[in-house]
């Protein structure tokens, strides 16, 4: 029986599934949401919520281990300063699942990983042109 033993395995060798996991929750911390599979959803959430936990803790030591699992500084940097203080008062359950189906190829469940709470970030200014001129 395999009570109480949660070790995600996903058809790859350990070191390559470190990488994966890792990587995929760099990608969420930049970009907000994810495209993948079920099973490497539930695993990256796990990477992704310890990495809130760590950034809403704010020290110099968090940072460091922070930085030995995503291995990706501006991506910390990101995750310190926006999600750490976006999350500071929810107590867990930082991301959500959103199934969108099978995949066409082979037909595996997809879906999206998301944060619950979006950052707000400043709506980017357009450019000022210059007034256009009568050509004549």
């Amino acid at each position: 029986m395999r009570h109480r033993k949660y070790k995600v395995q996903l058809g790859r060798r350990s070191d390559h599934v470190r990488s994966m996991l890792s990587n995929q929750a760099g990608s969420l911390i930049r970009e907000g949401r994810i495209k993948t599979t079920i099973p490497k959803a539930k695993a990256a959430r796990r990477i992704a919520e310890r990495m809130v936990t760590l950034a809403k803790a704010g020290d110099l030591a968090s940072r460091r281990r922070a930085i030995s699992i995503l291995k990706d500084l501006p991506t910390v940097r990101h995750l310190f300063d926006t999600y750490g203080p976006l999350f500071a008062d929810r107590q867990g359950g930082y991301t959500r699942i959103v199934r969108i189906g099978p995949r066409a190829g082979d037909s595996a469940e997809m879906c999206y990983l998301e944060w619950v709470e979006q950052p707000h970030t400043a709506p980017e200014q357009e450019p000022a042109t210059a007034p256009e001129t009568a050509e004549g």
